[in-house]
Order: structure tokens, then sequence, then C-alpha cells
């Protein structure tokens, strides 16, 4: 059932008692179940259930927790101001089971909902359907997420779109979204003296320190995100074609947060920047409507992220190309803590890095320069990435992530070619020209000339002094030189490709059924560091901790001295363990199995052609400490060079999020995968996520759900 025809059906209803579950739809303009609810002339009792271990690794990271503690808050005190007794909240570890047993207090007759899109929500709200319906409770869902839901947009075929431009213009030819709708004016709600509420948790001590800093650049709610869009559309919007790839400016909308917990309407944002457009487009100012056409291509790729995802439920695990199966990834902690600490070596990503430690933000450029880094130098798992994203960012969203880090590993069809290492030196002066971000986030380099600031292993050694940076002491030297990088990729991508011809050719000879897709392959387990150990059982309100179990360092706001020194521990205790280089192998098996890389002796084998003792491994180990271990400045150096919690926590105007928060760049959409594309045309097919095996997070339920979720 369309929106549409929900809303009509729950008009003029009187005598009926409505829950209206929220959940990524934290605001009262332009929400639809709640619109809904209001106009069916009886009782309305608005809930939110607070259940993350069921999102599994996806629990919500610290800044998204933060962030959702503030939103809730401003949308109970919006409820209060139109009727509504309060909003009713719980704690559970099933959303099902709380909603049913609200439902059963209230005596409610309905339940109204507005849809989502990933996987375990689309599980969730089949079986919602299912149980409250059985308890004979009506049970009615809308759209508020998108412009369209993502069954209206097919192309000629009738089949959904497996590129985002065809996807995006297909959009733009049909007819506009419904226009935004009002808040209610007035809001019944009844006796709730049998539904007791929880108290959220959302923080505990550790935490409180570091999220004090972030009210201090964000302001949540949905009244605070109509005011960032009103001063997005008459300020940086007019220059926003021109501006939008300034990493050192304020250049973009800053309006992700505020869109991934629905408190921006999706639909209000199209029709005023379609107004701006249409204004600039009469008055002959050119620059303007560019901006314009610019800006709703980041709202497409938001909705082209969630319209990937509910075709293909498994975006978030399997890379949608077959042969990407095949790619054999560098397994390596220590890359891993490197990277995410922000002491690669290379100015533009460690800036990046540390921003996103100290503020739960990144500029859209910049996740990319990141992300790319993190899959074709360092060549780590994509999901790595993606699940640190989500750990740390404030606008972490599965769907936009999955779409952004598809595209940086080269997994979707108009993905980047997995091939092309970008170089972080040019990104440097393409996004940063004048240094100035670096310098903001790396204090070390702040003296740096701007003719070295993005590459200071190549400045004179009096330039390096004048400006008091000791290379590998208070900032390191790149952990991975780019050529070596590169012919490591290529090495790479020949294995991948020679593993798919194989299993190609076995396939086409009729002597077994080959690898078949991703989903044969057991995923490559998170890190151990990135397990965030929560209790699975549901918290009572006598209960005060929210979670339970180790936390998360690297969300917290750092001390960079104590950081460094516990990263020394930790680096130095893996290198006794890790090898520099370890692959996990696709044999034809299909169970992935860890391999050492030929420069390394394993069981007695050669490192480039010849024998290994002990005494070399030995002392190749010291070398390796050493040249990782440099990267950490000494604690004098680290407590003079970077003061505080996390050095500078910029107040942004006005205080929210970029345009899309997912590092697929807008302009790069028809890059050159073309002749990437040509050279393997039989390769390129999407996966079908159909066959998705009890052992991924994407279970045969959602196979289910593909066909109930428009009920």
């Amino acid at each position: 059932m369309s929106a549409s025809q929900s809303s009509m059906s729950g008009a003029g209803e009187a005598g009926v008692r409505t829950v209206v579950w929220f959940r990524r739809d934290l605001r009262v303009e332009d929400n639809p179940a709640l619109a809904a609810a209001a106009r069916a002339a009886g009782e309305v009792v608005p809930a939110y259930v607070w259940a993350p271990e069921e999102d599994g690794p996806y629990f919500p990271g610290r800044v998204s927790r933060w962030w959702l503690s503030q939103s809730l808050k401003h949308l109970d005190a919006s409820l209060r101001r139109l009727g509504a007794t309060c909003l009713v909240t719980r704690r559970s570890a099933d959303a099902v089971v709380a909603l049913l047993d609200i439902v059963r207090s209230t005596g409610a007759t309905h339940l109204f909902f507005n849809h989502l899109y990933d996987p375990l929500s689309l599980v969730r709200d089949h079986r919602v359907k299912e149980l409250l319906t059985a308890e004979g409770i009506t049970v009615r869902s809308f759209n508020s997420d998108l412009l369209y839901e993502p069954w209206e947009v097919l192309d000629d075929d009738g089949c959904p779109f497996t590129m985002f431009a065809p996807f995006w213009n297909r959009c733009l030819c049909m007819p506009d979204p419904a226009a935004p709708l009002l808040p209610p004016k007035k809001i019944n709600s009844g006796d709730l003296s049998r539904c007791s509420s929880d108290e959220l948790i959302f923080e505990d001590e550790s935490e409180r320190g570091s999220n004090a800093l972030l009210a201090r650049a964000w302001s949540p709610g949905w009244q605070n995100a109509d005011k960032a869009l009103t001063a997005f559309l008459n300020g940086p919007l007019i220059d926003y074609s021109v501006n939008r790839k300034k990493a050192d400016s304020a250049s973009t909308s800053l309006l992700s947060p505020y869109l991934h917990f629905g408190e921006l309407s999706v639909r209000k944002v199209f029709h005023q920047v379609r107004m701006k457009q249409l204004m600039w487009s009469n008055e002959g100012n050119h620059a303007g409507e560019e901006s314009c056409t610019w800006f709703l291509r980041s709202i497409g790729l938001r909705e082209y992220s969630r319209y990937l995802t509910f075709n293909h439920p498994c975006s978030h695990e399997k890379p949608l190309l077959s042969h990407l199966r095949f790619f054999p990834w560098v397994v390596n902690e220590v890359y891993f803590k490197v990277w995410r600490q922000g002491r690669t070596g290379y100015p533009l990503v460690d800036a990046g890095m540390r921003e996103l430690w100290a503020t739960g933000w990144l500029h859209d450029r910049i996740r990319v320069v990141v992300s790319s880094f993190f899959v074709k130098v360092l060549q780590l798992p994509w999901r790595w990435g993606m699940k640190y994203f989500w750990d740390t960012l404030l606008d972490a969203d599965l769907e936009s992530d999955a779409l952004g880090w598809q595209y940086i590993s080269g997994s979707l069809p108009d993905g980047r070619e997995l091939d092309r290492i970008d170089n972080p030196q040019f990104e440097g002066y393409k996004f940063d020209p004048h240094g100035e971000y670096v310098r903001r986030w790396l204090p070390e380099l702040a003296r740096l000339p701007t003719e070295w600031i993005h590459h200071p292993w190549d400045a004179p050694d009096s330039v390096l002094q004048a400006a008091g940076v000791e290379l590998g002491s208070n900032y390191p030297r790149p952990i991975v030189e780019l050529d070596e990088a590169n012919s490591r990729l290529q090495d790479a991508l020949s294995e991948m490709w020679e593993l798919e011809a194989a299993s190609r050719a076995a396939m086409e000879n009729g002597m077994e059924e080959g690898l078949g897709d991703s989903s044969d392959v057991a995923l490559i387990d998170f890190p151990q560091e990135l397990q965030m150990e929560v209790d699975r059982q549901p918290v009572r309100p006598t209960q005060t901790p929210m979670m339970a179990g180790r936390r998360r360092q690297d969300q917290m706001v750092p001390s960079l001295t104590s950081s460094f020194i516990r990263a020394e521990t930790e680096l130095t205790a893996d290198f006794d363990n890790i090898s520099e280089d370890s692959r996990p192998e696709v044999p034809s098996n299909m169970h992935l199995q860890p391999r050492m890389e030929r420069e390394e002796t394993v069981d007695g084998g050669t490192s480039n052609g010849a024998m290994m003792n002990g005494n070399h491994q030995q002392q190749n180990l010291q070398n390796n400490t050493r040249r990782v271990l440099g990267v950490a400045p000494s604690v004098s150096e680290a407590s003079s060079s970077w003061t505080g919690r996390g050095g500078i926590v910029p107040v942004w105007s006005p205080p929210a999020a970029s345009g899309h928060s997912d590092p697929y760049a807008a302009d790069e959409a028809d890059i050159s995968s073309r002749n990437y594309l040509d050279r393997h045309p039989q390769s390129h097919t999407m996966m079908n996520w159909s066959q998705v095996n009890s052992r991924s997070h994407c279970e045969f339920r959602c196979m289910v759900t593909y066909y109930h979720i428009k009920l």
C-alpha cells in the first residue's frame, strides 16, 4: 500500500488509539505516520524503542548515540507542545516484543510507522506486520525517507537499475514527489498510566567529556535541522558547484546527520532546492542553477544508496560485482591501527582520520581520500573501513556507507577502477590547495611551507628543521611507498583474475559449479578491537548502564599523548604475532585461509629466491617494528604539538553535516570504468542476492520481506 493510500485510509477513523513508532524519522514536520495518526481523530501514543542489539555488529557508535539522545529530547519536547503526554520509550533486545507490549498496555488498535530500507529493518518490519496483524492490530507503513519508493523506479524492462546515472535520470523524469506535510496542529493523548517508559541511557561517565565537545559544534533536533537547511539555502548553496571540493572550509551543506536521523525531510530539501534553482534560472544565474543541480545529485546518491540496499540487501557485506570475491585482501591489523589513528605518513589522510577521531565528522571528499587509501594502498578489507566509519561518524548510515565503500573498492558497475591508486599528494593540492586543513589537524606540520605540506618527505632538511619537523619522530614517514603499493595492487589484481578465470572455465566445462557468488565465501572477520561487546539481554529500568563489556577507545576524543603511548605498546605486541602482509587466499573449497606473502618465510619457504634463517627473520622484524613505531612522537613532542583533548573542535555555521554522507564522489559517477568493464565484460555481473546463505547477516528472511514490504 502506498503512503498516499495509507494516509487516506487513516483519515476519519474516529475513536481509535494509534501507536506511532518513531525510528529514523525524529521530526513532527512531514512525518506521514504521525500526520495520519493525528488525522484519525483518535488518541495518539508516540513511542520509541531502543534495541541496538538487533543490529548485530552495527551497534551505534558513541557519537551516533550522543546525537540520538539529543534528538529524542528535542522530539519529546515538540510532541508535548502538540498535546502528547510524552514520548513513550522502551529499552529492549527485541523491538517487536516491546512494541507488542506497548500496544497491549495502551489498548491501541493501530500501529503506524515509516519505512526503512536496510536489510535488518526490512526483516523487522515484516515481523511486526505479521505478529501485530495476528493480534488484530491494524498496521500501516509510509514513505518518509525517500523521494520515491525503490519499487517505483524501474528501467524500461521493469527491472531495477544497476548504475547511478540512469537511475537518477529516471527519477528526474518522474513527477515531483508530494509536497512536505505541515506538523499536526494538535495531538490527542490518552491515559498512559499503565504504559511505563524506560530511561534510555546512551552514554556512560567515560564518554561524557568527549560528548560535551560535540555540543559546541552540533545542534541536533528537527527544528535545528530546519535552521541549518535555511542557512545553507541562503548561503553556501549558490557557490556549491565551485566550493564543494574544498576541504579547508565549511563548503558543504552539513545536513547529513539531520537526514540520517530523519530530523530533516528529504522531500522538503528537494522542493526548496528546486525553488531556488527555478528562481536563479529565471534570473539568469547559471552558477547558482548549476550548484542546485550538483546538490540535488548528492541527494540522488542518498536515494540510490537505499535503492541499492533494498534490491541487494547484502551490499554492506558482499561485493556486488562477481569477480571481487576473489580479491586477496591484506589482513593486517597493524596497518589498520595506523590508518585509523592518523599516522600513515600522508598528511591529507592523517588529517582526515584525526578529524574523524576528534569530531565524528569528515568532509565528503576527505572520506573518498581516506577510504581510497585504505582499500588501494593498504589493501585492507573494505568492510573493516566501513565498520570503523559506522563506529565513529555522526552521520553513520549503513546504506550510504555501503554505497561509498563499494564504490571505492570497485565493487559497483559504475564504481572507481580498483587498479587506479589516487596519489594523496595530488589529492591534497586538489582539495586543500593552501594546506589549511592539514595545518588545522596536524599541528606538527603547521610551520611547513605550502609547497611541501602534502609531501614533507620530499622537503629539504633545512626546510624540515626550520619547521620543527623530524620525520620518523614527531611525524611518521610513509607507511607504504606508493610505487610499492601499486606493484602489490597489480599482483593482487592478477591473482584475482586468474582465480576468476579458473572458476569460470571450470563452470563452462561442466566439471564443477564454480565458486558461485560471494555469498559462498566466508566473510573476513572484523578485527577483535572492532568487536563491540554489548549486553545481549534486555535492559530493565532498574539497570543504569546501557552497555556492558569493553569499550572502544577510538570512540573517545583522544588525549594524543596517552593514545600514542597506547599505540606503541599495541604495535610492538602486534609485530610479534602479525605478519606485515598476510592475505587470505581463496582456494577451491571456498574457505578463506590466511597465507603469507612471498617475501616472508613460512615453514622453510624462501624470500626473493633465497632461504632465510631465524636471524634474518628477527632482523627484519626489528626493522619493521622500528619503521612503524617511528610514526609515534615522543611523549614530550606529543604534549607540545597537540594540547587538550583532541585539538581543535571547529564551530561550524550552520551547525550540522554534509549534503551526502557517503564518499561516492558525485562528479565521478561516470568515471572511466568503461575501459575496465571492456577488458573483463564476462565478470562484471551483479550478485544474485537470493543466493544468500546462513553465514550472511542478511538471512533468507530478507527474500520474504522483499515481497511484503509494500503491504
